[in-house]
């Protein structure tokens, strides 16, 4: 049945209202998480930390991520999200700020594992926040017009970093790195604040809905969870269907962080030595993976095809990420092949999560929903640390990022693969 323009325009007030928001948080989040990787441009020689060395500090993240993602979701599920969400941006914002102070590899260890502690929960618990206002057929588009934070976050995030790093190193006796930490981890204290201030745990609560709106988006809620479950923890822990989604968003998180967290390096390497120049170089490909993961989530919702839409973009991924060690040594042609592996990578992502067979809101509710997500998400997001801890060893060993991008192209393969050997009839709508 074609939805009403009532209702239509009760979906386009909720997006509006949520969706800028929501977009915000991400930002910075994603920000303080992959930072960094700029920080490290001066932080490695200053704390003279060995590219194995960051590497794993880079990835430990990923451990304290993965420890309390599935509790910290089950937790926003209980006491809603608008608390919640506003404790972890504000707590992973102090954390962030105080790795300026670090001095020792042990101490660089210990403060990522900690903010990923901190950040564990954020983005499955938006995943989760987000079905309790749309129904699955109305998901998929706000779910990529979120994802687009990552691309957004290198976008904005390259040129400001860069800039801070060289105007701000040694100023009252601090390094750039020290700055970029500080400077970057304040907005998400902010961002927290406002979070707890204007963000409605669910429909009920929305007082800027009337009642005619309030009772249309609940009745849509209800009719979507129907034929939906709420099992045992066991039972989700021991899925099929979870474990495989988990090991296709692992293969492309491994492609994610590898050139999240070594993309300033990269491009260093390429003969770049000013950090703004960097800054704004790698702001690049992000700029264009906004463009890519729009148009292509836009033909997936068109045509109802979820599988070749994302295996296209991890095979192009993959052949960006070869293709910029093949031409390493031409500058021009290296940026546009690190562009297009960033296009095909970031843009797998939201298209993912939007799989019906994959999301267990698509079969699941109540706390199987919460802890779905949060299993999902906390097994892929286990790549963020093996990506970036590899790239560093097989730098370090080889001397050289080609094995280490041969390798981040191989995990895409496997990823498109196994997203194609879903069937079809599981996938598309």
């Amino acid at each position: 049945m074609r939805p009403s323009a009532f209702e239509e325009a009760t979906y386009r007030k909720v997006a509006w209202r949520l969706s800028p928001l929501l977009l915000i948080c991400y930002v910075v989040a994603y920000l303080d998480r992959v930072n960094v990787g700029f920080a490290k441009l001066q932080m490695a020689t200053d704390l003279q930390l060995s590219d194995a060395v960051y590497g794993f500090g880079a990835g430990i993240f990923f451990f304290g991520y993965f420890i309390f993602e599935i509790r910290s979701n089950l937790i926003l599920h209980r006491v809603g999200a608008r608390v919640w969400i506003a404790r972890i941006m504000i707590s992973w914002g102090i954390i962030s700020a105080l790795t300026m102070f670090i001095t020792t590899p042990t101490m660089f260890y210990v403060m990522r594992f900690l903010l990923g502690a901190a950040e564990a929960g954020f983005f499955p618990g938006i995943i989760l926040y987000l079905t309790y206002w749309f129904p699955a057929r109305r998901r998929g588009r706000m779910t990529t017009l979120f994802m687009t934070a990552i691309a957004l976050s290198g976008l904005i995030g390259g040129p400001i970093s860069g800039w801070i790093m060289k105007t701000f190193d040694g100023a009252h006796g601090w390094h750039g790195w020290q700055w970029l930490l500080l400077l970057e981890g304040i907005p998400s204290v902010i961002v927290g604040l406002l979070v707890l201030a204007i963000l409605d745990d669910c429909i009920s609560r929305a007082k800027w809905l009337n009642q005619e709106e309030r009772e249309l988006l609940e009745r849509n809620i209800a009719a979507d969870n129907v034929q939906k479950e709420d099992p045992p923890l066991g039972k989700i822990l021991s899925s099929p269907k979870v474990w495989l989604m988990s090991l296709i968003y692992f293969s492309f998180v491994m492609g994610l962080y590898g050139v999240s967290f070594w993309l300033p390096t990269i491009i260093k390497s390429m003969g770049v030595s000013d950090t703004l120049q960097v800054g704004l170089l790698s702001a690049i490909p992000f700029g264009e993976a906004v463009i890519g993961m729009l148009y292509v989530a836009r033909s997936a919702d068109r045509s109802g095809e979820r599988r070749w839409h994302i295996a296209i973009p991890a095979l192009i991924g993959a052949i960006g990420l070869v293709l910029s060690v093949v031409w390493s040594s031409n500058t021009t042609l290296a940026m546009v092949s690190l562009t297009l592996a960033t296009m095909g990578i970031l843009t797998t992502l939201p298209l993912f999560w939007s799989l019906p067979w994959s999301l267990p809101t698509a079969f699941l509710a109540g706390t199987g929903a919460a802890a779905g997500i949060a299993m999902i998400n906390s097994l892929g997001n286990l790549a963020g640390f093996l990506s970036p801890y590899l790239m560093g060893w097989l730098k370090q060993a080889t001397a050289s990022n080609a094995s280490g991008m041969y390798m981040l192209a191989g995990f895409m393969v496997l990823g498109a693969l196994l997203a194609l050997s879903v069937p079809a009839r599981m996938v598309n709508r």
